[in-house]
């Protein structure tokens, strides 16, 4: 298969994956008065990886009277307030917009009356996506107002090299065994790795990255069902504060905060054993650990199925071509597409239809000692629970990770003043 690439990277609020079309677009083909073509704009945030990976060429070869065109914002913090201005004013959209999910849930909360119901597409089947993807941007009396293109089903990347000095085995089957089933496991595993940790390394990259992945294994987080936020009060929440709090106070950490330059350079100089990785982060460690760490790094499976990243399409009425959109959305999204945007991009699928297609089934990744990727998130994928989704949860999860786990990580803080400190930074921007 294809080298893959990073086609989603979240972290401090930034997802590298795709973004909006603010020109509105001319239209040439019917109702637009020009030669016969129909021209489609699609809006996106960073590289979304659908121009990369060739799909709108390869839509356009197989409907002639349709031109499409793609425009990028570089940031999701910059895209979705615009998004959201255009939807409120009825223009400025694309015929199709992209939508991170964390900003699903407000997007299905709060302007699924501007958005064409995609679930009742032709093409588009309910049972070829995962459930929990379809249930994100389905609304309560069901509504399917976005079509899932990837998502992010982590497992462990480990330094094999390092493991085999601490005495810990490499074989990716072992290694997914000393913590199948439990986080607790994995912290176990850390105590092992430092009693006989090679010198200037550490076991995990930062506390904070464990604490994404351990929510991201929990079906209630920061939201119930009816839509409060409960975060302060969720056992599930605690539990993973906890326990993530707990590879920094046993010192188990690098101490270093994600998507940034020190985070790089730590995978480049081989300075943390392990790290919580969805499917889209084997990029960005074989790009920032470069050939030095080819063979190095494998992947094992997560204690527990965990998912961290996706993306959706959404088609606003108020496009004068919302049928054609449509059918370009649910083209997009079917399981044959999303297999060659893994196989281009390393985007993994959301429609669990494409796990059997050979381009998923049978991938194996080089530069991780042909680690089977496919397998691996297909089952972290079919295994990760239904979350409910607020639309605040990203405002909730970074005020978590960089203003209260990252006081107890790299200030020495404690966990319970780290917790403070994350709370009342969360309450000022919640206006709570």
């Amino acid at each position: 298969m294809a080298a893959l690439g990073v086609v989603a990277a979240l972290g401090a609020g930034l997802l590298v994956s795709g973004c909006a079309d603010d020109s509105g677009g001319a239209s040439n083909g019917p109702g637009g008065g020009g030669g016969g073509r129909t021209t489609l704009t699609v809006g996106v945030f960073g590289a979304f990886g659908l121009q990369e990976a060739g799909l709108y060429d390869a839509y356009m070869k197989l409907h002639p009277d349709i031109t499409i065109k793609q425009t990028s914002i570089e940031r999701n913090e910059n895209y979705y307030p615009q998004l959201l201005t255009h939807l409120g004013s009825g223009s400025g959209l694309a015929d199709v917009q992209a939508v991170e999910v964390n900003n699903i849930a407000e997007v299905t909360a709060t302007q699924a009356g501007k958005l064409e119901n995609l679930g009742t597409v032709q093409g588009v089947d309910k049972n070829n996506f995962l459930p929990w993807k379809w249930g994100q941007a389905t609304t309560k009396d069901g509504k399917t107002i976005g079509l899932g293109t990837d998502i992010g089903p982590q497992g462990i990347c480990y330094r094999k090299d390092l493991f085999a000095a601490a005495g810990l085995p490499t074989d990716r089957d072992a290694v997914g065994k000393l913590w199948t089933g439990d986080w607790n496991k994995y912290l176990a595993a850390g105590d092992r790795y430092k009693a006989k940790a090679p010198k200037g390394t550490s076991f995990v990259d930062s506390a904070s990255g464990v604490m994404a992945a351990i929510t991201g294994s929990s079906a209630n987080r920061f939201y119930d069902a009816d839509g409060k936020v409960v975060y302060k009060t969720n056992p599930a929440v605690k539990d993973a504060w906890d326990t993530a709090a707990a590879f920094a106070t046993h010192g188990l950490t690098a101490k270093l905060q994600q998507f940034q330059p020190s985070w790089d350079q730590g995978f480049a100089n081989g300075t943390f054993a392990t790290v919580s990785c969805p499917a889209w982060m084997l990029g960005y460690i074989q790009d920032k650990a470069g050939d030095a760490g080819k063979g190095k790094w494998d992947v094992a499976a997560a204690p527990k199925p965990s998912n961290w990243g996706g993306s959706f399409l959404i088609v606003p009425s108020a496009g004068k071509h919302h049928a054609a959109a449509a059918a370009l959305a649910a083209w997009l999204t079917a399981p044959a597409q999303q297999a060659t945007l893994f196989e281009k991009r390393g985007s993994f699928p959301s429609a669990k239809a494409a796990y059997a297609l050979p381009t998923v089934a049978n991938a194996k990744h080089p530069y991780f000692d042909n680690a089977p990727i496919g397998q691996i998130f297909s089952r972290a994928a079919e295994g990760t629970p239904v979350q409910i989704l607020g639309p605040k949860d990203l405002i909730i999860a970074q005020n978590l990770a960089d203003v209260g786990m990252l006081q107890v990580d790299q200030k020495g803080k404690s966990p319970q003043a780290g917790w403070d400190a994350a709370v009342k930074a969360i309450d000022n921007a919640l206006d709570q």
